[in-house]
């Protein structure tokens, strides 16, 4: 038998080693340990699903309810840099002592039942919640969704931001079976809020089946770009409501307009449990920071760090970066994991990148950086491509190149950005 780890760092090599698969979907052995860590619902809990926007939706909805004065748990994965990212207290990382003790708790309840690193630290983030004296919990669904660990804690509201292709080994091969999958979160008589336009057929035919109160983006909810400023519309009780005179979200990008419309519908349809005030929501929105998401960082040349990794979310940036004002050069730091599409992404950003450099991620999953070269080469983008072994030595590449009115973009993963951040001494 092993020893009990005694530091955050001791848990986290322990925990890898639990499950003979770093990813097992399944909710029995889930269940069965909930049941014995006597794990009970003590307030309203927010689940967040989808393909893309997931991140930026939880730390709207967590930016609002702060400035309305709750106590809010947040659950995200992955982390950049630092594990204490994935559980937040109150708009703060929890300590490692903390966790640690969430990672006790679910040890001595599990006895012989096999976790996934993602299952086990689950659990153990609500270990964390349980202690203290939380408002509302959001939690943000790893893969997928009904079959995913967050789906053993029941929701008051639940949330599909977008489905488009990821994950389709686990999922499906096609936006309907995914849809599926996405959909497994919605409950009965439960508000369900879905942020794509349009749906897959089997998202909403899962609603209706399940008895969810679905709202859908543009049907029952939506939102008006203006000049300087937005507005939220959405339906109730059969009348149009409005919200006027909003500034834009703390986060770049047009796509966040679409993010910040889903967080007020959820906050609508949880009036009754946590009323906010329209205050709440402009200050939350403006306050709002999420490293990674189309983050530009101040200075010459001009850094992007985005952690898009699947065609839909390449899309968005390839757009957010087509609205930037002009840079003769834009450089790309790309790295990916070899199980993502990485084609479809490099074509998605093929006419806003005019020097790639593709780089070597780490562990067994990550791509090299002659795998992305020769990818490249046959989604028409022709070389020679100098070849990096990690991110952070493209970057310096990148850096030593690029004039003052050149852009570097860093994409395609979060452990891409992740060792950029790191290269430039940046916190997450």
């Amino acid at each position: 038998m092993l020893p009990i780890p005694v530091d955050l760092p001791g848990w986290l090599a322990y925990i890898e080693g639990r499950h003979s698969r770093p990813i097992a979907l399944g909710l029995e052995r889930l269940l069965e340990v909930k049941q014995r860590l006597g794990q009970e619902k003590r307030c309203p809990v927010i689940l967040v699903g989808g393909t893309n926007g997931k991140g930026s939706t939880c730390a709207m909805l967590e930016s609002i309810l702060l400035a309305a004065g709750y106590r809010v748990g947040l659950y995200t994965s992955p982390h950049l840099l630092r594990y204490n990212e994935r559980v937040r207290i109150n708009g703060k990382p929890v300590d490692d002592a903390a966790l640690c003790a969430g990672f006790a708790k679910v040890e001595a309840a599990r006895a012989e039942t096999p976790l996934t690193y993602f299952e086990f630290g689950t659990l153990a983030a609500w270990e964390t919640f349980a202690q203290a004296g939380l408002d509302v919990v959001i939690m943000e669904v790893g893969l997928g969704g009904r079959l995913d660990a967050v789906n053993i804690y029941e929701p008051d509201c639940a949330i599909v931001t977008t489905v488009d292709m990821d994950h389709m080994d686990f999922l499906g091969d096609t936006r309907e079976k995914i849809g599926v999958e996405k959909a497994g979160i919605f409950r009965v008589g439960v508000p369900a809020i879905c942020g794509d336009a349009e749906p897959p057929q089997s998202l909403m035919d899962h609603a209706a089946t399940a008895g969810a109160r679905l709202a859908v983006l543009g049907k029952d909810f939506g939102y008006l770009r203006q000049e300087l400023q937005w507005q939220y519309w959405g339906l109730q009780d059969g009348t149009v409501s409005k919200r006027s005179g909003l500034a834009f979200p703390g986060l770049r990008g047009g796509n966040q307009l679409q993010n910040a419309s889903v967080a007020i519908a959820a906050l609508d349809a949880l009036k009754d449990k946590l009323p906010v005030a329209m205050q709440d929501i402009r200050r939350g929105l403006i306050e709002v920071e999420l490293t990674g998401r189309f983050q530009v960082l101040p200075g010459q040349p001009t850094i992007v760090l985005d952690v898009a990794h699947n065609p839909q979310a390449a899309r968005v940036l390839a757009d957010n970066l087509g609205n930037m004002a002009f840079h003769p050069e834009t450089y790309a730091v790309f790295g990916m994991l070899r199980d993502k599409d990485m084609a479809a992404v490099a074509a998605a950003l093929k006419s806003r990148v005019t020097r790639w450099l593709p780089c070597t991620l780490p562990g067994p999953r990550g791509a090299t950086a002659a795998e992305l070269a020769a990818v490249l080469e046959s989604a028409g983008i022709p070389g020679p491509h100098v070849c990096f072994d990690n991110p952070a030595a493209a970057l310096a590449y990148a850096r030593e190149q690029a004039g003052e009115g050149d852009r570097i973009a860093a994409f395609g993963s979060f452990l891409t950005v992740a060792d950029v951040i790191s290269a430039l001494g940046r916190d997450a």
